[in-house]
């Protein structure tokens, strides 16, 4: 999945209905689903522990930040404000509130393509990547991934699905997709072996404010994406979107961490345990109304389906 996150357009006549990376920068407090900045009213302050601070790679305790590659179009998880550049969203604040558990005083949230934030990493032009991106066993054979929350995937149409959309039966139709998500590159190939000469007419965008502008738009039949960003996404159309079928094949979302820093992979779990027992993490996600992914138990690299 990205099982990924959509900032209202400010940069084109689709305003209401789709959500794009208009700009490119970083920092700032997040803001609500609903607008407006309640960050400090919500969410608890996070006292650092020195011991974990001492556990990070000393390019990151020199640098006294954090550079984190994410796909700033995955809203509730990730997306941009209003003004085009501050990346706000569940998975922000969330990574904000390790950052600072770790005690690092700032979290330099860069905006990438989804598919290029893992290379990103590997070739440390980030620290790590904060993305909404599903465990499995690809990604573990290229990077560390520390579990933070529990998604799956879901369909969505048009209102009243005027296409008469079947998930289970999608050959001839027109679905949007992100690149690079489990949706594109594992969901929609095993159904698409299905359909033999009737193939599934697959689109696929750069960002997932571009899939759900397909949809609105009727460009696109249906489109799918991880569960939380179909219920945003439905929740912010204004009664133009609707869920379709039910949401299957849960599993954990993981922050990247390159493979050479098991130690700082440990210390960004520790932290997040720390988050949980201090009930800022379950703060954080019912602020963005995430909170039926809440997880117990943060690993590194736990164990996964494939």
């Amino acid at each position: 999945m990205k099982p990924r996150r959509l900032a209202l357009l400010a940069c084109a006549s689709l305003a209401a209905l789709t959500f794009s990376a208009c700009g490119s920068d970083s920092l700032g407090t997040s803001a609500a689903p609903g607008g407006g900045n309640d960050t400090a009213e919500s969410i608890p302050a996070v006292s650092p522990n020195p011991a974990l601070t001492e556990r990070l790679p000393e390019n990151i305790r020199s640098a006294n930040k954090i550079v984190v590659g994410t796909d700033a179009t995955y809203a509730p998880n990730e997306f941009l404000d209003t003004d085009g550049r501050t990346v706000i969203g569940a998975d922000v604040d969330l990574f904000n509130a390790v950052a600072a558990k770790l005690g690092v005083p700032e979290v330099e949230w860069q905006p990438a393509g989804f598919d290029t934030i893992i290379t990103g990493v590997q070739g440390n032009k980030f620290n790590a990547g904060v993305s909404s991106f599903t465990i499995n066993e690809r990604r573990l054979e290229q990077v560390h991934m520390v579990s933070y929350f529990d998604a799956g995937t879901q369909w969505a149409t048009a209102a009243g699905n005027p296409k008469d959309v079947d998930p289970e039966n999608a050959c001839g139709k027109t679905i949007a997709v992100q690149t690079g998500t489990i949706q594109d590159e594992d969901d929609l190939p095993v159904r698409q072996e299905k359909c033999g000469d009737n193939k599934i007419n697959i689109l696929q965008f750069e960002g997932q404010d571009q899939a759900t502008a397909a949809v609105v738009s009727g460009r696109a039949d249906a489109m799918l994406a991880d569960s939380p960003i179909i219920a945003y996404a439905v929740k912010q159309s204004e009664d133009k979107l609707a869920a379709l079928g039910d949401i299957y094949d849960s599993a954990p979302y993981g922050i990247v961490v390159h493979k050479d820093q098991t130690e700082f992979a440990e210390a960004v779990a520790e932290a997040l345990n720390e988050l949980k027992a201090d009930g800022t993490y379950e703060a954080i996600l019912e602020k963005w109304g995430t909170e039926q992914g809440a997880i117990d138990q943060f690993e590194v690299n736990p164990t996964v389906g494939s």
